[in-house]
């Protein structure tokens, strides 16, 4: 299968947004993905290349708060909106209550879901601060991990979900 480029695609805009909230404006192209341009442009390492399909989930970022797949999201959707990555829940010497649950419960292994994972949890916790253990697994259905066999990364889940979801 090919896929012709029309002159619209290679079009260039300036989109700017608030990333991790800092704004930012950034060039792209039309049809480049918020994934492309995080990574390429921004070097936001978190933000994971996998199947660029939407199936896997570990390129998941919080598009004004709710999970969305970079690699399917084109950047010029971010106009005016907020992108939040792993990078801006905590830091090493402040972690966000959801990072410290993937350490103390070993959710995480290899960790190339995890950003999408924390991610993805974070949304469901705003949202619904007490889900139940199968509101969780609804949640990060779309989130494939290879390492864990989820049920430690349940568990990290349901130790925020007991302290408030924060």
């Amino acid at each position: 299968m090919s896929v012709a480029t029309t002159p619209a695609a290679q079009t260039e805009l300036v989109v700017s947004f608030t990333l991790n909230g800092r704004p930012v404006q950034v060039r792209t192209r039309a049809l480049d993905s918020v994934l492309a341009v995080l990574r390429e442009q921004l070097q936001i390492g978190s933000v994971r290349v996998g199947c660029n399909e939407g199936d896997c989930g570990v390129c998941t970022v919080l598009l004004d708060g709710e999970p969305h797949r970079g690699c399917l999201l084109p950047a010029f959707v971010a106009e005016g909106r907020e992108i939040t990555t792993v990078e801006g829940l905590g830091d090493v010497n402040q972690l966000h209550p959801l990072q410290r649950a993937f350490h103390e419960h070993f959710a995480s292994q290899c960790g190339f879901c995890t950003p999408g994972m924390i991610l993805t949890a974070k949304s469901l916790l705003d949202r619904s601060p007490a889900p139940s253990r199968e509101e969780i697994v609804a949640a990060i259905s779309g989130n494939l991990c290879r390492c864990t066999g989820y049920r430690s990364i349940i568990r990290a889940i349901e130790s925020v979900a007991q302290q408030g979801g924060r």
